[in-house]
């Protein structure tokens, strides 16, 4: 979720992924449901259906593959600094680290409607034509949060409110 930090004119806010199952849950579960699916598969091939071998084997590559999507998450992290002149954002995963700057004074914070009832709504950071995507995997009430949390700090188009007071 978001765990803001405060220094001395400066504002750290970090956000990651709520990743509950661990390696080793995960491992039980895949190990278990494995044994489960081809102990089945394996009894009613010995009964002359043994089409179901490749497709039991091929289900349990997917269900490996969607974990380890899953678990993969866990590595992703957005850490947004602000300072009196700047705001940065920088999103990390497993391999890469992407750092984008805004001056703060121009920099405008936008929550937007989704195009459609299923899809999720949009947290940018925006200044001088280009943006900067944030918490695309949190809820929509913790981006909606977090979207009044920033724009309390990061303030409207030339005005830039004081980080010494500190968010409220």
């Amino acid at each position: 979720m978001e765990a803001p930090q405060q220094t001395r004119h400066t504002v750290r806010i970090v956000i990651c992924p709520n990743c509950s199952l661990t390696l080793r849950g995960a491992a039980l579960f895949f190990g278990g449901l494995c044994l489960f699916c081809l102990t089945v598969a394996g009894l009613l091939a010995l009964r002359g259906m043994w089409p179901i071998l490749p497709f039991s084997g091929l289900e349990m590559l997917l269900v490996g593959w969607a974990l380890h999507a899953s678990l993969a998450r866990r590595y992703r992290a957005e850490v947004i600094t602000l300072t009196e002149s700047d705001v940065s954002v920088e999103s990390r995963d497993r391999a890469h680290c992407l750092r984008t700057v805004f001056p703060r004074h121009w920099a405008q914070v936008k929550l937007r409607r989704p195009a459609s009832p299923l899809h999720p709504s949009r947290l940018t950071i925006e200044s001088h034509g280009r943006q900067c995507e944030l918490g695309s995997f949190l809820t929509e009430e913790e981006r909606y949060g977090l979207a009044i949390r920033l724009q309390r700090l990061v303030g409207r188009i030339n005005e830039s409110p004081s980080l010494a007071l500190g968010p409220k």
